[in-house]
């Protein structure tokens, strides 16, 4: 029971991490030796050992596991072999994955160094707002040594987001656009489309990061 007990909780943490990432963690469920229905509470299965516990803390299990069982998975049970899912969750992972990290050219030659350094001087375990400009001629690199940065940090923040293009977007689609883009990354849609001018987005930029631990590349 008390090894159940340890995984209602972890389950509640993760939801709950998942829950003020603004849509930058997710969780992907795999349901080995159990159903849907059974992390649902449709069936006896934990049901048994939730109304051993005390109240207050079985709701909360509850409330992650019916969160969890909405969540569309993979089941052990129905699927055709272990090694079709393992493959079926890696190529889920690494489409999510795709969508944050940014291609560069592999083997990539002469680029550790400046790496290592620019790394070494953004200090990122510093709780300072840090500015690095890349400069030099066209065609050097800047843009992909900043993608190969980006990708090493990006699972250190909370939240990034690397916008490409900076000047040619704000010449033909205004700053209130690249407004949208940056914070599309950190909030809800619904609230970032209302931005109609600059000092609006000014003023939601300031709101939604506040005090949070970001990483943006432009």
């Amino acid at each position: 029971m008390l090894q159940v007990i340890g995984a209602f909780e972890k389950l509640k943490y993760m939801v709950e991490c998942t829950s003020k990432s603004n849509g930058n963690k997710e969780i992907l469920p795999i349901f080995l030796d159990v159903e849907p229905d059974d992390v649902k509470l449709k069936t006896n299965l934990y049901r048994k050992t939730l109304s051993k516990c005390q109240k207050s803390e079985a709701k909360s299990w509850e409330k992650a596991l019916i969160e969890v069982g909405k969540i569309k998975g993979w089941n052990l049970n129905k699927d055709e072999s272990q090694v079709d899912l393992i493959q079926s969750v890696i190529e889920a992972v690494l489409d999510k994955l795709n969508d944050i990290y940014k291609n560069v050219t592999e083997h990539l030659v002469g680029v550790d160094d400046r790496v290592e350094a620019i790394i070494k001087i953004l200090d990122v375990e510093s709780d300072s707002v840090k500015f690095l400009a890349i400069h030099g001629m066209g065609g050097v690199g800047k843009t992909t040594l900043a993608k190969v940065i980006f990708n090493q940090l990006s699972s250190r923040f909370q939240g990034c987001n690397f916008l490409s293009d900076v000047r040619e977007s704000s010449e033909q689609h205004g700053l209130v656009h690249l407004q949208k883009q940056l914070l599309s990354e950190f909030h809800d849609s619904r609230f970032v489309d209302k931005i109609k001018e600059v000092d609006d987005g000014i003023n939601m930029i300031k709101r939604v990061l506040h005090n949070k631990k970001i990483s943006h590349c432009s």
